[in-house]
């Protein structure tokens, strides 16, 4: 049996192998510099150019433009949920919000706290099997941002292109679990952001991107380290940051950059999904849990008739080196989480695996 097994984890997901075994190196001898990347002092010169070459590519992969400042913080997609409302919602004010799971309710829980929220819509009514059309969505009069979830981790769905929001709203997107899978027109938001571990490296780091204006209109009477002003005004290092942490992330954007790019990433990502779903139509044991107009190209969510097959599957698909299926509770059944680093070889076994269970099962 190989070293390694087939990392269908959600996350902290499958990382390129590339990146794992540079790694290995820089931890023993960052650069020739007889330090490892753990060990250097985070204002040393061996650190700023991981900092810089971190930014360059993460700019140059996603054409992020220079209207936007590129962020490293710490806490997680969850810390967002509340310093976005923080900084930018106050007491009289109204940010929409785009319901289409677990991650966006607990943000509308924790926006609640500082301002006003209007539901401008939710696909909860068939427990998030789908994302709503544009024609359902209802903004209130005045948004503050328009706030939604990109891809839906849980649950399995996708969005296929932004919501539209009114003319002259800010448009923020939790892009935790689809960013750089694709391109993306960062020009279009106010603020993105986006936890590392499942596409850009390990947990640790967020990576947000926002317009510097909007950051401008931030609130200035918070500890400096909740303003997001503070981290974009002193090179995301007033304070100790997650070093490590960015370096993974900057070798990940080294390999997107060396295997062409998210345009290659997005063919490579579709191709790998419509394997796993073209069989999943045809079955008739395994059953897809989101809409097909919905689906998501890196968590694909399905399950059998009943529980105990279910486990069954799990049990013996870890088994044989296809590790990380059992879904989230919400959903039940299994979940593929098949991120960038995810190699095709991986799909493929996935659905030879269900074809031999499948016969066996019937």
């Amino acid at each position: 049996m190989s070293e390694r097994i087939y990392n269908f984890s959600a996350g902290p997901g499958v990382l390129p192998e590339p990146v794992l075994k540079q790694a290995q190196k820089d931890l023993w001898n960052l650069g020739g510099s007889g330090i490892g990347v753990l060990e250097h002092s985070h204002r040393g010169k061996a650190i700023d150019k991981v900092w810089a070459e971190a930014e360059a590519d993460c700019r140059e992969v996603g054409s992020i433009p220079d209207t936007h400042k590129v962020l490293w913080l710490t806490g997680g997609a969850s810390q967002q949920f509340w310093q976005i409302p923080m900084n930018f919602l106050r007491k009289g004010e109204t940010a929409d919000y785009i319901n289409t799971g677990v991650w966006a309710t607990k943000a509308i829980q924790d926006a609640k706290l500082f301002g006003t929220v209007h539901l401008a819509a939710t696909s909860e009514d068939r427990n998030f099997c789908y994302i709503p059309k544009q024609d359902a969505i209802k903004h209130s009069a005045s948004p503050r941002y328009v706030h939604y979830t990109s891809n839906n981790t849980i649950f399995g769905t996708e969005w296929k292109s932004e919501p539209r929001v009114p003319a002259g709203a800010p448009l923020i997107g939790d892009n935790s679990s689809d960013i750089y899978s694709k391109p993306i027109d960062f020009s279009r938001y106010a603020l993105m952001y986006a936890g590392a571990q499942k596409n850009l490296g390990a947990a640790g780091v967020t990576l947000v991107v926002a317009r510097k204006d909007f950051l401008e209109t931030g609130a200035r009477d918070l500890p400096p380290l909740l303003q997001y002003r503070t981290f974009a005004n002193e090179d995301n290092r007033p304070n100790t940051p997650p070093v490590f942490a960015v370096y993974l992330v900057g070798q990940v954007l080294k390999w997107i950059k060396s295997e062409g790019g998210v345009a290659a990433m997005a063919e490579r990502n579709q191709a790998k999904a419509r394997l796993i779903y073209d069989y999943l139509d045809a079955s008739s044991l395994f059953r897809p849990f989101a809409d097909k107009d919905s689906r998501s190209l890196m968590n694909i969510t399905f399950r059998t008739p009943n529980e105990d097959t279910n486990a069954k599957f799990i049990k013996e698909a870890a088994a044989a080196g296809l590790d990380g299926l059992k879904a989230h509770r919400s959903t039940g059944g299994m979940r593929a989480s098949i991120y960038n680093a995810f190699p095709i070889d991986g799909c493929r076994a996935l659905v030879q695996f269900m074809e031999k269970f499948e016969k066996a099962n019937r």
